[in-house]
């Protein structure tokens, strides 16, 4: 039974990082798990850097404050430079495939790169490169369920984009199939 999971989420402003921390939340207070949410964002926003820290548990979070992770999912090579240390022996390391420049070297770690953008671009629509690299997360570490997580999208995205709920959902199914397929760790 699961304890604790505790995940960085981190890149620029505007690749979606807040929101994919955000539907996690969501889906697992949906589940009736406890959560922890805390996002830190430079003043620069959109083209800034971002990350929060989200917290999923089956007992109650005691402080929102962690500084090791189960999980990083990175989507540039600042992120990466400043986290992929900070992952647990054991844990995953998820990574948007254009923007790193120099991989991660670790062997304690599974770590999968995904070429997150590129697809999403191929699906029309770039913004959901965030949705890719959460499906894939979810395959590895399926500490939420997807039908929870096409819920919570409901509540984050503003009403004005709901039409782009069945986008974001076959993009969610492109990185959990993605994950699947690619089932040994491969390094950045």
């Amino acid at each position: 039974m699961m304890q604790n999971h505790e995940i960085i989420i981190a890149g620029f402003g505007g690749q979606g990082v807040l929101s994919m921390g955000q539907i996690i939340a969501y889906s697992a207070m949906k589940e009736g798990k406890e959560i922890s949410w805390m996002p830190a964002y430079g003043p620069e926003m959109r083209g800034g850097t971002a990350n929060c820290i989200v917290i999923v548990s089956s007992q109650k979070v005691s402080s929102p404050i962690v500084t090791t992770f189960d999980s990083g999912i990175i989507l540039n090579q600042p992120s990466l430079d400043k986290f992929a240390a900070k992952i647990k022996p054991g844990g995953l390391l998820l990574c948007e495939q254009s923007t790193i420049i120099t991989p991660c070297t670790r062997n304690d770690i599974d770590i999968l790169t995904i070429p997150a953008t590129a697809h999403a671009v191929k699906m029309g629509k770039k913004q959901v490169a965030n949705m890719i690299l959460l499906g894939a997360f979810l395959e590895r570490r399926p500490i939420v369920a997807i039908e929870n997580v096409l819920k919570a999208l409901r509540e984050v995205l503003p009403e004005r984009h709901h039409h782009l709920i069945p986008l974001n959902e076959e993009a969610l199914y492109a990185g959990q199939h993605f994950a699947a397929e690619n089932i040994h760790p491969a390094h950045v």
